[in-house]
């Protein structure tokens, strides 16, 4: 049942960026020469969300709630809430805020599951790289785009 569970929340958090699409405003912004091709954002994140759900359904069998799964909770939440500052209300400052907190929250995890499921762990590491690279696209395109 908690696998189900956890299926239903990451799906929840992913739909966040099936409502609040990219769109024709994104599309006429200007972006920095190393932006990932489009097609590879929901290939990366489809990917990505298998091993965020299997990470905290892990950590939630192992330890129940506990820091980790506090960590992973925030983290499944200011990841929803990107794609709905950054092309919902279009606010590439509140979503850099935004990834930062969510890069700070996925760090920690790490740090956190290590001693309960290093696994779990190990599941984070190459989110946190996306996550990376996810912040470092959304502050070249806010110094590209002053006035957008």
């Amino acid at each position: 049942m908690a696998a189900v569970v956890f299926i239903v929340i990451v799906l929840a958090a992913a739909s966040s960026g099936a409502i609040f699409k990219p769109g024709e405003w994104y599309e006429t912004l200007r972006k920095p020469g190393w932006t990932p091709p489009k097609w590879a954002f929901p290939v990366v994140w489809s990917i990505l969300y298998v091993m965020i759900g299997y990470a905290g359904w892990l950590v939630w069998t192992t330890a129940g709630w506990s820091l980790p799964m506090g960590l992973w909770a925030l983290q499944i939440v200011v990841n929803a809430l990107w794609s709905f500052f950054f092309f919902g209300l279009r606010r590439m400052d509140l979503a850099l805020v935004d990834v930062a907190i969510l890069w700070l929250s996925v760090a920690l995890f790490i740090v956190a599951a290590w001693s309960v499921v290093p696994l779990a762990a190990l599941l984070f590491v190459p989110y946190l790289a996306w996550v990376t690279a996810a912040a470092s696209l959304n502050h070249s395109v806010r110094r590209l785009n002053p006035d957008a």
